[in-house]
């Protein structure tokens, strides 16, 4: 079975590469998703069995300022990726990998029926991503998740009242090959089992984190409230 992986040098892809060792996972030299002739020349040669897609511009504040290359690659390179394969490879499994960010953030405990309510330019990306994918026609997987890397906390501080169903990227890479094995279609939601703030999440990391609230923030609306739950799945333990 071919499976081809995007976005395989991003935090989750290279997670994903690691529990799929035989996928292709080409760079963006090698697959430059915005390039719609590229996808379509890649997609016919390779007729992957499964696209694992996590490539996407994650960052909140840069999706605000560049909308509209933040438009071609996230909204544009699944748009060019779903028609190569109803072009060449219309059998394929798409598994779409998007975000709790869909959500407003106000009231957690989001399920998979939920209705999505983007807060900033990043989140409404990403619901459009679903769509895309949703109506294609292809056999699809959504996988709506919140992870961060086991790695040093990016920051200095993290915040005590931003909450979500957090797990690592490894996590959620062990989750995704579970889940598509299975073969499972439409939306699931891969969250932790524990609600828990960035700052528990950072700590795990970086003990000596320094914590902050909202109310120091001033930028980009965020959402508050992430946490996911699901009514399709069981959910999965955060590795410490």
């Amino acid at each position: 079975m071919e499976i081809l992986i995007t976005g395989g040098t991003g935090k989750l892809g290279k997670e994903l590469v690691k529990v799929f060792p035989e996928s292709l996972h080409p760079t963006r030299q090698e697959l430059g998703l915005e390039v719609k002739s590229q996808v379509d020349n890649y997609i016919s040669e390779k007729k992957p069995d499964v696209i694992i897609h996590t490539a996407a511009v994650t960052s909140v504040p840069y999706c605000e300022e560049n909308r509209e290359e933040v438009y071609e690659t996230n909204v544009g390179g699944t748009e060019n990726l779903v028609d190569a394969c109803l072009n060449h490879n219309s059998d394929c499994y798409f598994v779409l990998i998007s975000t709790a960010c869909v959500f407003r953030g106000d009231v957690g405990n989001y399920v998979e029926t939920d209705l999505p309510y983007p807060k900033n330019y990043y989140a409404l990306t990403k619901l459009l991503e679903e769509c895309v994918v949703k109506y294609s026609g292809l056999k699809f997987l959504i996988i709506r998740t919140n992870f961060v890397a086991r790695e040093k906390w990016p920051y200095p501080k993290a915040f005590t009242d931003r909450y979500g169903t957090y797990l690592f990227a490894s996590d959620v890479a062990s989750a995704v090959k579970s889940i598509a094995q299975q073969k499972l279609a439409g939306i699931v939601h891969v969250c932790g089992d524990k609600k828990m703030s960035m700052f528990e999440l950072a700590k795990i990391t970086t003990p000596n984190i320094e914590p902050m609230t909202l109310s120091e923030y001033h930028g980009v609306p965020l959402t508050v409230d992430m946490s996911l739950s699901s009514i399709r799945i069981k959910p999965f333990k955060i590795s410490r």
